[in-house]
Order: C-alpha cells, then sequence, then structure tokens
C-alpha cells in the first residue's frame, strides 16, 4: 500500500511537470508571429492572416511590416482602426495573368503603421492575394518586421531547403502551398458568401432610388454605386460612386452609414513613389460647386467595417450618405465581382 501512494505522489508530480513542459512548450512555440492558416491551396486567393501574440520585451506594437514573397501576387492589405496603411510596389520576378491582363508590378511589401497593441493583447493582420505559378510543397516565406518604438523584432528567419525551421529563434511565418481538387481555379471569382444570414434586414435602401440609378439631394446628383464583391470571412468591404454638386454653393459628404456593416468610413488612397498609403478622412470629402468627385478603386472610397455577412455578386447594400448642407440621401449600391466587374 505504501509502495503504491508513493507512485501515486511521483506519478502526480511528475504528470504536473510533463503538463507544465508541455504550456511551456506550446506557449514558446506560439510566441512567434505565424499564419493562422498554414496552408494555401495552389492558384488560389486567399487571406492571409497573421497573427501577432506579444510586443516586443512588453513594449506595445505600433508598427508591422510584411515583405511579401515571389508568388503570392495581386495583394490587398486590410486596413485596420488605428493604425495607418502603406503598400510598397515593385517589379514581380515573373509576369502574371490577371483575368487576362498581363502583370509584372504589384505589392511586394506591407506596412501597418502609427498603431498601438498592448502586449497584454492579440491582434491579426490581413492580406488578401493569390498563389500563383507556386508547386505543390513549396513553403512561401513572409518575413515580418514588429516595431515596438524603438525597439524592433525581426520574424525573418528562413530555413535553407530542406532545412527544419523549428529551431530558429526568429523564424518567418510560413505558408505551405498544397494541391487541391480546385486547383487551376481562382476562387476570387466565387467571392462572398450566402447572404440568407441577413434575412429580415431591410436591404432595400427604402426611399432610395433603385441600385445603379441616379440619387437626388438638393443640388446633388449621385450616380454610378457599387461594391465589390468579397472573399469569405473577409470582414472589410469597399463601396464606390460618383458626386455632382450642380449648385453655386460648395457642399460636404460628413458620414456614411449602413445596416449591412457596423462602421462605414471614408478613406483616402494615394500612390506615390512606388508607396500607397491609405488613411481615414475623418473631415470627410468636400465637394465644390460645380465639381464632381469620384469615389473609385484606388482613389477616394467607402470601407465597410465589422460586415455582418460578405458582400456577394448580384446583391445591393444600401448606404445612407449625410451630406453638411443637402442632408441626408439613400443610395443603394450593386455589388459587383471582387474586381469590380458586372460579369
Amino acid at each position: 500500500m505504501k509502495a503504491i501512494k508513493k507512485f501515486g505522489k511521483t506519478f502526480g508530480k511528475t504528470f504536473g511537470l510533463a503538463a507544465v513542459l508541455s504550456v511551456t512548450a506550446f506557449a514558446s512555440a506560439e510566441a512567434h508571429v505565424t499564419f493562422l492558416d498554414r496552408e494555401a491551396t495552389q492558384d488560389s486567393t486567399i487571406l492571409a492572416t497573421l497573427q501577432v501574440p506579444h510586443g516586443c520585451d512588453g513594449k506595445a506594437t505600433t508598427e508591422v511590416r510584411v515583405k511579401l514573397p515571389e508568388g503570392f501576387v495581386f495583394a490587398k492589405p486590410q486596413p485596420k482602426a488605428g493604425w495607418e496603411l502603406e503598400v510598397i510596389k515593385g517589379d514581380y520576378q515573373k509576369t502574371y495573368d490577371n483575368h487576362g491582363d498581363k502583370v509584372k508590378t504589384g505589392s511586394i511589401e506591407v506596412r501597418w503603421k502609427n498603431g498601438n497593441l498592448s502586449d497584454d493583447f492579440y491582434d491579426t493582420f490581413v492580406i488578401q492575394g493569390k498563389v500563383s505559378g507556386v508547386e505543390a510543397g513549396t513553403s512561401l516565406a513572409f518575413p515580418v518586421t514588429q516595431m515596438c518604438g524603438d525597439t524592433v523584432e525581426a520574424w525573418d528567419q528562413v530555413a535553407k531547403e530542406g532545412g527544419d525551421a523549428h529551431g530558429m529563434k526568429s523564424p518567418a511565418p510560413l505558408l505551405k502551398v498544397v494541391a487541391g481538387e480546385d486547383h487551376g481555379h481562382d476562387h476570387d471569382d466565387m467571392a462572398g458568401m450566402d447572404m440568407s444570414g441577413m434575412a429580415g434586414m431591410d436591404m432595400s435602401g427604402k426611399g432610395a432610388a433603385p441600385a445603379g440609378e441616379t440619387a437626388k439631394a438638393g443640388d446633388l446628383e449621385i450616380s454610378g454605386g457599387f461594391a465589390k464583391a468579397m472573399l469569405p470571412g473577409q470582414p472589410v468591404g469597399g463601396g464606390f460612386f460618383t458626386v455632382k454638386n450642380n449648385g453655386q454653393a460648395d457642399d460636404r459628404l460628413v458620414s456614411v452609414s449602413s445596416p449591412a456593416t457596423g462602421e462605414v468610413q471614408i478613406h483616402e488612397m494615394v500612390t506615390k513613389d512606388n508607396v500607397m498609403r491609405m488613411r481615414q478622412l475623418k473631415d470627410g470629402i468636400a465637394i465644390a460647386a460645380g465639381e464632381t468627385i469620384n469615389l473609385e478603386p484606388g482613389n477616394l472610397h467607402l470601407m465597410f467595417q465589422k460586415v455582418k455577412s460578405p458582400f456577394k455578386q448580384g446583391d445591393t447594400v444600401p448606404v445612407t450618405l449625410t451630406f453638411e448642407k443637402a442632408g441626408k440621401v439613400d443610395l443603394v449600391l450593386r455589388v459587383l465581382s471582387a474586381q469590380g466587374k458586372s460579369k
């Protein structure tokens, strides 16, 4: 009986130690910057979601830079509230086909800047892109620089071909490319999900002009409204339209809302010296008398945050535009393809 008790105590201590070591090893393994989903199917458009689990030696993360590997193309980062966004453009090593267009340049680095992610919290940083021309079994490395004020953590170590990255102190996040049944098909053409989850919500844009038609508010004419279809799970969408001021007085678009989203922001995208910067226009957009303002991809646009269900091609998204002088006007945006095309 004593022997049994002694064994029980020993087993308990051993098991407890093993559990602690196991948890410690797990925490250590997950302390790196990694991808939420570490596999990607060949020739598919994906949401590459980076996980940042901590700051730098207790300091808050203020900037995250990600270098994009060859074979991950047509990249579009997801904006984050409270962060500025920069995208560095450059040449690809190869030429890629984008729905019939031959593309030789694109995004090669993404930077989320001037944010504040406390060491006490975890967050994700998302980039939509296509895995193209990469053989199954290949691992794509995405070197990450995590900045916490003056302190820098570089997650950029890459094992040599056939090598093991597990022993590295600061390994770069990896995406393993795998073959799949949908090999050769671009999921971007099927972006979106079933909108049935929004049953009961008024998506008709009550009081608004039918989708695609011109709406009026005082001397303003709003036309050409559309939104882009989204990938499943993508929480941010884009909206576009044209505003013409036929009056003699200046006006301003001050805010936008929609029952389909938690928040709608007005954004500006500017490219200079191959660097694209995106920022929120908290004061809205000025529309001078006699002027026409275009909200379009790569320029001024709406950013739908906390989308309740991804926009699906063929559906509509109601929005309410509030102008400083013309007041409120309802508009219905047609949802086109993820490329902004009707077909």
